[in-house]
């Protein structure tokens, strides 16, 4: 971890201290943590590599773009990346829509509905876990408009790497349907949404640990495989 006078300067607040100094003393955990996601996502790749060839390949026939969507995100330290996603929507959906996708989107693809409801696109995620600049489990990344509007206190998030599942995903799995329903999807995703997600990235803070990651991934695959679960829309 960097050292705290080392922080971007956003990062420097008297709201974050407190979370800095409780992962000072996770560091062990977080090492773990870190290791724990290498040796699982180059696992993970390398035995699912035939299924994400040929949905690398459906991605492909279906519609015109690239087969990955890559989507700058906000990640650790406040730093923007580039995430993978297998592409679900038409080519320069983002120019052509707002940020947040509800399940009716006419943007969507025909494999991407299929691809979106049982979360493969963040399977290439993966990707970006076995490169640092994600984690298997952790505050799930925002586009930086989403970001700009958290407090001080949220910005405490940005300490570890976004996640590809969390236990705010775990939460707000049904989300989608909350913004089909609204006249304003992106005014009911700041306010209404993303307020009480932030509290659970912060909850997350306080528990962080290897074993509570496995814990996080089985609710998760419980939440999106047995009957009831659906995927967020994020």
């Amino acid at each position: 971890m960097m050292k705290y006078e080392e922080l971007p300067k956003a990062m420097q607040e008297g709201a974050i201290k407190p979370y800095w100094d409780l992962l000072q003393k996770k560091k062990g955990s977080l090492i773990l943590k870190r290791l724990m996601d290498i040796v699982a996502s180059f696992l993970m790749l390398v035995i699912l590599s035939p299924f994400l060839l040929i949905l690398a390949a459906a991605v492909k026939l279906d519609s015109k773009g690239p087969v990955f969507y890559r989507q700058v995100r906000v990640g650790r330290y406040n730093q923007d990346f580039k995430i993978f996603k297998f592409r679900t929507m038409v080519q320069n959906a983002d120019q052509i829509g707002p940020a947040v996708t509800t399940g009716e989107d006419p943007r969507i693809t025909r494999v991407g509905k299929f691809i979106r409801r049982l979360r493969l696109d963040e399977f290439s995620q993966l990707l970006n876990v076995l490169n640092g600049t994600m984690s298997l489990v952790g505050p799930r990344p925002e586009v930086r408009k989403y970001v700009d509007l958290y407090t001080p206190e949220q910005m405490a998030t940005l300490l570890v790497r976004p996640g590809v599942t969390a236990p705010s995903s775990i939460a707000f799995k049904d989300e989608d349907q909350l913004l089909d329903a609204a006249e304003d999807p992106e005014k009911v995703y700041a306010e209404q949404i993303l307020p009480p997600k932030m509290e659970l990235n912060l909850e997350y803070l306080e528990h962080v640990s290897p074993l509570y990651d496995l814990s996080v991934l089985f609710q998760t695959v419980a939440a999106v495989f047995l009957p009831g679960g659906d995927k967020d829309a994020q």
